[in-house]
């Protein structure tokens, strides 16, 4: 590989383990990313279809797995993969398309990868100087500075509110309507830097945070999609299918698991989300917001 910065697949034992796959059945990675966890199910024989909206990531998933089919066909083996472009919100009308009748297991990893927040040109991260994007899929129209600098103050105090859930939400949203009278915000450093003089760092976490979360998942349109994808995917699954979702805020978190205790058709289980261990977060801290939870069809 030649990313100096590599995604590490969180929960990546946990979700391998649920996911109970077996050799020669159809396993779905809805965001398959850098294919942390898509090599994983390769390895074990499933055959995969991954999706994502994102094309750098679709390209970095296509070269792991290329090298990983390498060197299974060395030593005898095969590995089964299909890459697609694709919004898992549009779950049914992806499979009509690849005649994907039922599957035994579907991933939905809701996080951004590292390879995205370390990308000069995406706006994800407060923490780069970049244009305030944050599209994961560039094809959409609107991106985060449409928004900061389109929105009026109230409807940005109820984004912020609700999406972000910050407590900050008015004074935020009357600074950033006096400051782009000035001009613009169209850089992450400027709309971080304006966020630093509203509200103080509390803790580990940067004052920029919950803004930014707020702006990606409108953007990204991340709630609707998700909402949408989940009867779709539960549809889509064998009898005794699992469906394996990891969540890292408590929207995408409650969203699922609602839709989980309400579904008749699913048996939940995991009691309680499962988190990462000490251990994974020392390794991974992007890992410690993660939230995963499993269900299967019944």
């Amino acid at each position: 590989m030649t990313d100096t910065i590599l995604h590490q697949p969180v929960l990546l034992h946990e979700v391998i383990d649920l996911l109970n796959i077996q050799p020669q059945q159809v396993y779905l990675d809805c965001t398959v990313g850098s294919a942390g966890h898509a090599i994983e199910i390769v390895k074990k024989g499933g055959r995969l279809y991954g999706l994502d909206v994102d094309p750098k990531a679709l390209n970095r998933a296509k070269e792991r797995l290329t090298e990983l089919s390498t060197r299974l066909s060395a030593s005898g083996g095969n590995a089964f993969f299909r890459l697609y472009q694709f919004n898992f919100s549009r779950l049914k009308e992806f499979a009509k398309q690849v005649n994907l009748t039922a599957v035994s297991g579907i991933l939905m990893d809701l996080g951004l990868s590292s390879e995205q927040l370390a990308d000069k040109t995406r706006g994800f991260s407060f923490n780069l100087d970049a244009p305030l994007d944050m599209r994961a899929d560039p094809n959409l129209k609107v991106t985060a500075a449409d928004l900061v600098n389109g929105l009026n103050k109230g409807e940005l105090h109820e984004l912020f509110q609700k999406l972000g859930q910050e407590h900050y939400s008015l004074p935020i949203a009357d600074s950033l309507v006096r400051a782009r009278r000035q001009k613009p915000i169209n850089t992450t450093l400027e709309l971080a830097q304006l966020l630093a003089r509203v509200k103080s760092r509390r803790g580990k976490i940067h004052p920029a945070t919950q803004v930014f979360q707020a702006l990606r998942i409108a953007v990204n349109d991340e709630l609707n999609n998700l909402t949408k994808a989940l009867p779709q995917a539960v549809e889509l699954l064998r009898p005794h299918g699992r469906l394996i979702i990891i969540s890292f805020h408590s929207l995408e978190d409650r969203i699922v698991k609602n839709y989980f205790k309400t579904n008749q058709h699913l048996k939940i289980l995991t009691k309680k989300p499962i988190q990462p261990s000490i251990g994974e977060i020392n390794q991974n801290p992007r890992s410690r917001s993660a939230k995963l939870r499993a269900a299967e069809k019944i």
